[in-house]
């Protein structure tokens, strides 16, 4: 397989860690960002980097021309990456707000891996991951958006990993739990824009929530872990001789993992209310 990769969401965490990572092991790494700020600092550290908009179809056309321009063709993987919440309840999500995170989270996935497969299949090899979360095994409360687009990812992934047998492309699930980044930070705009939480039924609710979306972290979340977590099952992912379908990383992952094969529907909502 030819040790070139493309990953998305480069900006900051995950993504970020992974280009470095990554090009640290000898692989040519294009790191895309939705900003050309921020793919200027990654050029500027000797990173590959381009533009790459999920939400715009000629991005993604143009990232995977330049990527096949620059390396004759060829494609040996795909890190889908980038995401944003939107915080609130279910029901007080408009429309607008689920077309939005859709379009960034699953139909910019979805768009990104089809024009990959190509490259792949002339090559008669390949490797599509796709970064999911424990929020794509389990749902919790005012995450909703984030959820079903995390549920929807894991289905397509399923089928898509099923119809590439045979093909020598490799389709594979990263699930993180709490891992260090910003997207608590990156959600406020869209909360901001998407949720009229004072005219909600449940304002009083979102009075007590508001000070997570808005005071600074003083010390990490309980369980949580480095973006380096995710780079090293990406690793395993792309160098294993026969990856695995799935990756957890994190001890929630783990736990809702089991928890959500082994308890009744009613139990494993129990145990999420319960936090």
């Amino acid at each position: 397989m030819d040790r070139s990769i493309l990953i998305t969401g480069c900006s900051s965490g995950i993504g970020l860690d992974a280009a470095r990572g990554m090009k640290a092991r000898g692989w040519r790494v294009f790191a895309t960002c939705r900003k050309p700020s921020d793919c200027q600092r990654l050029q500027a550290e000797g990173l590959e980097s381009f533009v790459l908009d999920y939400t715009d179809e000629d991005s993604i056309a143009a990232a995977v021309e330049t990527v096949s321009q620059m390396n004759g063709g060829k494609l040996g993987a795909l890190f889908n990456n980038g995401a944003f919440a939107c915080p609130g309840a279910v029901e007080d999500l408009p429309r607008g707000a689920l077309r939005a995170i859709f379009e960034t989270n699953l139909f910019g996935y979805h768009d990104l891996a089809r024009q990959v497969i190509p490259m792949m299949r002339r090559a008669g090899t390949g490797r599509i991951v796709n970064c999911s979360s424990v929020l794509g095994l389990v749902g919790l409360k005012w995450r909703g958006a984030y959820v079903a687009t995390k549920f929807a990812m894991e289905g397509l992934t399923d089928v898509l990993r099923i119809e590439m047998r045979g093909t020598g492309i490799d389709v594979i699930l990263i699930e993180p739990g709490p891992i260090t980044s910003r997207i608590r930070e990156n959600a406020v705009p869209h909360f901001e824009k998407w949720i009229d939480w004072e005219a909600s039924a449940r304002a009083e609710e979102y009075r007590g929530l508001l000070h997570r979306l808005y005071q600074a972290k003083n010390a990490p979340d309980r369980f949580e872990r480095p973006a380096s977590a995710v780079t090293a099952k990406l690793i395993h992912a792309l160098e294993s001789p026969r990856p695995r379908a799935r990756y957890y990383v994190t001890t929630p992952t783990h736990l809702m993992g089991l928890a959500r094969r082994l308890l009744p529907v009613r139990a494993l909502d129990w145990l999420i209310a319960r936090g």
